[in-house]
């Protein structure tokens, strides 16, 4: 068993390309910091002195844009979009060679097809004012077709580079001659009526994410071919659609929650965590692996990012777990497996893009996504205990309690650090999308005058990191936005909700069969971009059975966390090998008793609606 492929390695950029890379990383970076400041600056203006800024929140919703566009370009640049390789692992490398070059063809393709479009909508933009600073909101949209040209450069670069002039040329040449079959075939096209979604959405979507191209681009190519060869709507609507999905007012929490959570690794924060943990369980039998799944759940609720959250927690444990003589696989097995029980811990993406999305409270959300994770853990921990009974006793005297008493004082300001942040929101001092920026002014303060260990050195590599990971984020969710808009505009949303709302067994039928999709959606689309493909769609079918959308909310993050982290094509799984150094085959096989813990607890949580939503 292999992990999914990744496109060979990114070729040097050097000379202007280089240079163009460069200075969208700087501007990148700076965009990270003017956010930070902008909200900030609203929360204290509004809270500490009763003065709310009218304009902070268009400003940075502006400046949120071009984050996050010019995030996507560095993302592709890195190639850093979400992808799925596991088909292309299958082939030798000549054949996984040649299918690099046609998905990168495809994204070429796709970016030059949304160039236009772009210009048109911000041309369209131009003639529309900010009520507040009254600046044209031409100027904000321009990211996208800035964005556009800057990738189409990179991707033909890309492509030419890698794959040569001759491969270059010779996997453009497939993309055209398929565009122009379709062209040729759309009155056959048209008369096929809504069949037409089997073949874009299901079809091209399913053989584009195969060979290897990143899934946002993937669903932007269904989207446009869909549009372009069986309706009259103008294409200007994908553009404007990614524009309305990537910059819902909640959003804006994503980059800075990206950033929360590297920074609680450099500033010691994590560290501090983990240490009072082993000092409280390391002398038990499986005392680390309890570390490990508590760790998750408390670093969860600071970073919000389960890559964060298992980069922050593994390095500092896996050597340790390593020299009382784990076994490696079954280590990254449950630092899996803890990823998928936190996806619902607040500050999580998956609940924030819930929320905006579906419009379920986000104070609701992460109010009830505590206990649920509660319970997966209590199940890991049933697990692991099972499984130490069979192991010797780890030759680690207890720690006294001075000991003890010393690592929980100089573990407090980062155990204060969830609790903070939940507490603003639902206190209402800090919206969601605010809140972070309260996070990253604590971190900061913390790692500078407490734990003093903030590496000046590495903010830079942070900040772009930051962009670069919102940018893969938010683009696949702009992507995904406009499908979304296609396919209910189709008439499928209704056709689904009908079928659904319509499972035998009424409630209970609903979610079994939600919980059973939205594990395979996870395991292949990853959470976000499934949760704004089908969210809208199935919210509505879960309110018409009655279900407490806040419930429902839960269940299917959960369910999605069990495919993300889900072998052989969960993504998640993938990243915690990466994360633990640790080939996949080692970890496969012994994964498996951890998920099916989490399935009862996703079960358990379908069943009892109150362990989400409370009175």
């Amino acid at each position: 068993m292999t992990g999914p492929a990744r496109p060979p390695a990114r070729p040097p950029v050097r000379g202007g390309i280089g240079l163009l890379l460069r200075g969208c990383e700087w501007l990148a970076a700076m965009l990270v910091v003017v956010e930070v400041v902008l909200l900030l600056a609203g929360v204290v203006s509004r809270y500490g002195f009763d003065a709310p800024l009218v304009w902070s929140d268009e400003l940075a919703g502006a400046v949120f844009l071009w984050l996050a566009m010019l995030g996507a370009v560095i993302a592709l640049a890195r190639g850093e979009h979400m992808r799925l390789g596991a088909v292309v692992a299958l082939a030798g490398p000549r054949l996984a060679a040649r299918l690099h070059a046609l998905a990168a063809a495809v994204v070429a393709v796709f970016v030059l097809e949304i160039v236009v479009p772009a210009y048109d909508y911000a041309l369209e933009q131009w003639q529309i004012t900010s009520p507040a600073l009254e600046f044209p909101d031409g100027l904000r949209v321009a990211a996208i077709l800035a964005a556009a040209v800057l990738m189409l450069v990179l991707a033909a670069h890309r492509l030419f580079v890698a794959a040569g002039t001759r491969g270059g040329l010779l996997a453009m040449a497939v993309v055209v001659a398929l565009a122009l079959a379709l062209f040729l075939a759309r009155p056959w096209l048209i008369g096929l009526g809504n069949w037409n979604l089997v073949l874009f959405f299901v079809v091209l979507v399913a053989v584009a994410v195969g060979i290897g191209v990143p899934i946002a681009f993937a669903f932007g190519t269904a989207t446009l071919s869909y549009l372009a060869l069986v309706t009259h709507i103008p294409l200007s609507i994908v553009v404007s659609r990614m524009d309305s999905g990537m910059t819902g007012l909640v959003l804006l929490a994503v980059p800075l929650f990206v950033f929360l959570g590297l920074l609680i690794e450099m500033t010691g924060l994590a560290r501090a965590l983990i240490d009072f943990l082993s000092a409280l369980l390391g002398h038990v039998r499986g005392g680390l692996s309890y570390v490990l799944i508590a760790a998750m759940y408390l670093v969860s609720g600071i970073s919000g990012s389960k890559a964060a959250d298992m980069a922050a927690v593994a390095p500092a444990l896996f050597p340790e777990m390593r020299a009382r003589g784990a076994d490696p696989g079954r280590l990254v097995a449950l630092l899996a497996s803890s990823g998928a029980m936190a996806e619902t811990i607040p500050p999580s993406l998956v609940l924030i893009t819930i929320g905006s999305v579906t419009g379920v409270s986000i104070a609701g959300l992460f109010d009830g996504g505590l206990l649920p994770a509660l319970v997966g853990a209590i199940g890991l921990a049933l697990v692991v205990f099972l499984q130490a009974r069979r192991e010797p006793g780890p030759r680690v005297a207890r720690a006294g309690l001075g000991q003890i008493a010393r690592r929980f004082l100089i573990a407090l300001p980062a155990l204060a650090l969830p609790f903070m942040i939940r507490a603003a929101v639902v206190d209402g001092i800090a919206t969601a999308t605010e809140v972070s920026t309260l996070g990253v002014a604590y971190a900061i303060v913390m790692g500078l005058f407490v734990y003093r260990s903030f590496d000046w050195r590495r903010l830079g590599a942070i900040l772009v990191e930051t962009a670069s990971l919102s940018g893969a984020i938010l683009f696949i969710i702009g992507t995904a936005t406009s499908m979304g808009w296609a396919l209910t505009q189709s008439g499928f949303a209704r056709a689904l909700v009908a079928a659904m709302t319509g499972m035998p067994g009424g409630k209970a039928g609903f979610l079994a069969v939600s919980i059973v999709a939205f594990a395979v959606l996870g395991s292949v689309l990853e959470g976000i971009p499934a949760i704004i493909l089908f969210g809208p769609l199935l919210f509505p079918a879960a309110r018409a059975l009655h279900v407490h959308e806040v419930h429902y909310a839960i269940v299917v993050v959960l369910a999605m966390g069990l495919g993300l982290f889900a072998p052989p094509f969960g993504v998640g799984f993938y990243a915690a090998c990466a994360i633990g150094r640790v080939p996949p085959d080692e970890a496969f096989a012994k994964i498996w008793p951890y998920l099916a813990i989490l399935l009862v607890a996703v079960v358990l949580v379908a069943a009892f609606p109150w362990l989400a939503v409370s009175g």
